[in-house]
């Protein structure tokens, strides 16, 4: 088989939380086609432990340790260098030697890049052809945590998305193809660097539609009395943070006025203080670190994706729709999940509106919920299998 290098900014498994179900997704479909030589962080030391499974995948890996608060500081440099901080942050001679030794003894013709800064260690004596999956725009991201920011963060962040896109138009230009997770965003992108449209496409996550299943046969984490809904997400990430935080004291409270027995279970590993505070009040649980999801989901009366701030195709509501539940979540929530058929999914962006629509479905149905709708509509259209085959194409 050919050989490919493939490096991705943070390792790719274990596939629980958003970039690293689509990079374990993409490796994992690689690896039936190619040598796989991976490169990669890893930034949580947890980590190590899960790396003989990529082994057993790849011909060849490189683990380097990223210690974010380290890499924090050494981003800095950026601001002198004139560069985006993401680029620094990820900067490292280690990693350059290999991906050179890798590139000229193996004869490597073919590159995949998963998230743009990973793109630094690719220069034009390689000689090779690049496929660079963004993912989503990070650089409207920062753009978007600036306008809720003042003083000092704002400026920062308003500065890393504007020295980013520079960057990600650059990276664009030498890229083969530029993939990102949605036709929104390869839309979005398109705009900001039109000189690249021919070159910009998208290719949809997908998900395990066996394994979540509600065909499944797990046991339920609540109490019988209770009207569960639940949030699921890295808890650390400041966007499922503020996404929480904003549900908890602005609709939660209109919710439990007619729903006493409701209760709102964050799910999620590494709770922010802010996220732990937040279990101080009136039924709101916050879970940690769980072994499996699934149960949460499966005996949840509905599940909840308040994001205000939102890139690409959020994964907890596909995984929620494939296990038949009913969604409430915002537009930003639902902006890459384009749907002409009827979907069980609430959208609202204020808070009055959000706890009333909550409250009519539970009244509508104090029993159960399950909806086929949603998950006939994610087996149709979010296919690991079907999307992948479109990266194995622009690899030709």
């Amino acid at each position: 088989m050919e050989n490919l290098l493939f490096l991705a900014h943070r390792i790719p498994y274990p596939p629980n939380k958003g970039d690293k179900i689509r990079s374990f997704h993409l490796l994992k479909r690689l690896s039936k086609h190619y040598q796989v030589h991976l490169g990669t962080y890893i930034d949580d030391p947890a980590d190590w432990q899960h790396v003989d499974k990529l082994n057993a995948l790849c011909a060849r890996t490189h683990y380097l340790a990223l210690t974010p608060r380290l890499a924090k500081i050494k981003s800095l440099i950026g601001l002198l260098t004139g560069q985006a901080l993401s680029v620094p942050y990820y900067n490292n001679q280690v990693m350059q030697a290999w991906v050179d030794q890798t590139i000229s003894q193996y004869q490597i013709k073919k590159v995949l890049i998963f998230s743009s800064p990973m793109s630094q260690f690719i220069n034009d004596s390689h000689d090779v052809e690049m496929v660079v999956d963004f993912v989503d725009v990070d650089s409207d991201k920062w753009r978007q945590y600036a306008a809720k920011k003042s003083g000092l963060p704002k400026w920062i962040y308003q500065r890393e998305s504007e020295y980013l896109l520079k960057f990600e138009r650059e990276i664009a230009a030498k890229a083969k193809a530029s993939v990102f997770v949605s036709e929104q965003e390869a839309g979005l992108f398109k705009q900001l660097a039109p000189e690249g449209n021919d070159k910009i496409t998208h290719i949809n996550n997908g998900v395990d539609t066996d394994y979540f299943s509600p065909e499944q046969s797990l046991e339920s984490p609540f109490m019988t009395d209770e009207v569960a809904m639940v949030f699921t997400g890295a808890m650390d990430y400041w966007a499922n943070v503020d996404a929480v935080t904003w549900f908890a004291n602005e609709v939660f409270p209109g919710i439990i006025n007619s729903y006493p027995s409701a209760k709102f279970y964050i799910v999620g590993s590494k709770p922010s203080k802010e996220v732990q505070e937040l279990a101080r009040q009136r039924n709101i649980v916050v879970t940690g670190a769980v072994d499996d999801v699934r149960p949460y989901i499966a005996h949840a009366k509905m599940v909840v994706a308040p994001l205000r701030i939102a890139r690409g195709i959020q994964n907890k509501v596909l995984e929620a729709m494939a296990m038949g539940k009913y969604v409430v979540a915002t537009t930003a929530a639902m902006e890459g999940i384009v749907c002409a058929e009827p979907i069980d999914v609430a959208i609202d962006d204020e808070a009055e509106a959000m706890a009333k629509h909550t409250v009519e479905w539970l009244r509508m149905n104090p029993q159960a919920f399950a909806s086929t709708n949603n998950r006939e509509f994610v087996q149709l259209k979010f296919s690991w299998g079907q999307n992948l085959s479109r990266l194995m194409a622009l690899l030709q």
